[in-house]
């Protein structure tokens, strides 16, 4: 087994390892390794690298840019077993979750990379004499702030979408999960990317947060997390008229149709839920079942939910990791105490596993009303609240009743059903009799509360980039 990379800054092309902090094991809170402290003079430095880097980056061209984005993903699928084995480690997720987390990442940056050579612009039809054009170019500089629970996929969205559209990068990675971010941005210059076009840099968020956005040389800030800070960075970019892409929290509703294959419902929910210990923005989480399915569903869940066996990352058996901190732990079982106290029914889990670290059980509650603080604020843990509808409208409605918009789920064999979701129910993405609502060819994003910008596909490949009409007058 490998051992905890010895994980360091990126800033010009120069790997630094100032000010080091300790990194933790969520299972069992051993101290696994370290990981650096940026200053305000590495926040400088990492701008004034980002510009030279951005001049650099773009004299490659599409062609050559692709051909670097192409090397690292290569990179990343040969290094995928270590890495998810540093990935496993720091964030608690079995080895295969992380594994495939790794090679998604990969996926992204390649399409990305792809995708850098059509950003097309258009020619307008006008008046004889005027040849009217539009041109996508790159935004500049971007400061990006990705989250600790998707430690290689979600810098792997933000670099993807800045490097295939021509852009540096200044990503301030996750302090709890800091190998992964170190990991991809280690294949990128092993690719030969050049110096200073992406700068990794860790450290206190409020203050590299407020040092990056007001800077002038910044053009863009993307972030992935909760809402409360998702809002207060969006506002701080307002106030430097900075164009943001926030994709924040979510709490995703399950519709369960009286036509739907149960079997398949309760399987899909079952790994949906416990990806991560339910620590992900898009995790199934408000099941609103159709009454006539409703006890059978919650039968079947609850039997399957007790199958899943919390555990090491590192253990081959294990099918669920620990919840990322105390803080967490303490959070979730704020939130179960409080849906019994208001009338609903535990049906398996709710008590943290006995032992050293953060492993709390897959959680069923039915009978969940509207009310409890788990069905209003977005529990990030393994819970599932089951509440009965009396079918697709009754559904949407209340799915519809929280600021979230995220992600949403529908299992139903009724074209009405799929219809009335499609319409109707208000998330950025939607997946019927499946969970998988996340590839790289794809836009991703939310509504409401849950932020706005995206990230992949043309259109969050667009979100780099800055339109620049050009009118020439001829002859």
């Amino acid at each position: 087994m490998n051992a905890y990379p010895e994980t360091r800054m990126l800033i010009g092309g120069e790997w630094r390892s100032d000010d080091v902090r300790p990194v933790y094991n969520p299972f069992d809170e051993a101290e696994i390794g370290a990981r650096p402290h940026a200053n305000t003079t590495d926040l400088a430095d990492a701008v004034s690298a980002a510009e030279d880097g951005l001049r650099a980056w773009g004299n490659l061209g599409p062609e050559g840019r692709e051909a670097i984005m192409v090397a690292a993903a290569r990179l990343l699928r040969e290094r995928s077993a270590d890495i998810a084995r540093t990935i496993s480690l720091e964030g608690g997720k079995p080895v295969a979750e992380a594994t495939a987390e790794t090679l998604r990442a990969a996926d992204i940056i390649e399409w990305d990379g792809h995708e850098g050579r059509r950003l097309y612009g258009r020619i307008i039809p006008g008046p004889i004499g005027i040849h009217n054009a539009v041109y996508r170019q790159p935004i500049g500089v971007v400061a990006a702030f990705t989250p600790w629970n998707f430690p290689i996929s979600s810098p792997s969205r933000k670099v993807g979408g800045a490097l295939g559209a021509g852009c540096s990068i200044v990503l301030k990675a996750a302090e709890d999960t800091p190998g992964g971010a170190f990991e991809l941005v280690r294949a990128f210059v092993d690719a030969g990317l050049p110096a200073g076009v992406i700068n990794l840099i860790y450290g206190d968020p409020p203050s590299i947060s407020e040092y990056l956005i007001p800077q002038p040389e910044v053009r863009l800030v993307t972030f992935t997390g909760s809402v409360p800070v998702g809002k207060h960075l969006a506002a701080l970019a307002g106030q430097h008229m900075k164009p943001v892409i926030m994709e924040l929290g979510g709490h995703a509703p399950v519709f369960v149709s009286s036509t739907a294959d149960l079997q398949l419902a309760v399987e899909m929910s079952i790994i949906g839920k416990s990806m991560n210990a339910g620590q992900v923005c898009v995790s199934p989480t408000r099941f609103f079942v159709e009454d006539s399915v409703y006890d059978d569903f919650a039968e079947l869940l609850t039997k399957r939910a007790q199958d899943v066996r919390v555990g090491s990352g590192q253990d081959a058996a294990t099918t669920m990791g620990p919840l990322i901190n105390a803080r967490r732990v303490e959070a979730v079982e704020k939130l179960v105490d409080d849906a019994v106290d208001t009338g609903a029914r535990l049906l398996t889990g709710g008590h943290r596993l006995g032992g050293r670290g953060f492993g709390y059980p897959l959680t069923i509650m039915g009978e969940v009303p509207d009310h409890a603080r788990a069905m209003q604020e977005e529990p990030f843990g393994p819970l599932a609240l089951l509440t009965r509808v009396s079918g697709v409208d009754e559904a949407i409605t209340r799915a519809n009743s929280v600021p979230y918009g995220l992600a949403g789920y529908g299992f139903t064999e009724s074209a009405r059903d799929i219809a009335a979701l499609t319409e109707r129910l208000e998330v950025g993405v939607l997946a019927i009799n499946h969970l998988v609502i996340s590839v790289p060819e794809a836009p991703y994003g939310g509504i409401k509360d849950s932020g706005y910008g995206r990230e992949g596909g043309t259109e969050g490949l667009g979100c780099y980039t800055v339109s620049k009409n050009v009118l020439t007058r001829l002859g």
